[in-house]
């Protein structure tokens, strides 16, 4: 079984930055696709950004292009996803998650979640 713990949510101005911390335990995932989702209240949960497990591919979501980078250190089991320039709708509970194999945008893909880290970021 995989554990994943996101850190490094809060509170942020718009404009801001921040930087996620997704730290899995429990086995390597370095032969796992890790994606960062988000969800905002009242919202279905929608795909932000995907790495593929050696790192030479990355994927974002148009609203996030630019703005956000995700890369990973696999040899210590992290993935982070730097977000700068954040807007007001930016703000919801990111989570992350893991897969083993191919890099896909689609949460029911996925096997293993974290808990969510929260995003607010005011105007």
């Amino acid at each position: 079984q995989v554990q994943l713990v996101e850190s490094g949510g809060g509170l942020v101005q718009a404009g801001g930055s921040l930087r996620l911390s997704c730290a899995a335990s429990g086995r390597t995932v370095s032969s796992y696709a890790m994606a960062w989702f988000r969800q905002a209240p009242g919202k279905e949960r929608e795909f932000v950004s995907v790495i593929s497990w050696n790192g030479d591919r990355t994927y974002y979501a148009d609203s996030v292009k630019g703005r956000f980078t995700i890369s990973r250190d696999n040899a210590k089991n992290t993935v982070w996803l730097q977000m700068n320039s954040l807007k007001p709708e930016d703000t919801a509970v990111y989570y992350c998650a893991g897969r083993r194999g191919n890099a896909y945008t689609a949460p029911h893909e996925y096997d293993y979640w974290g808990q969510g880290t929260q995003v607010t970021v005011s105007s």
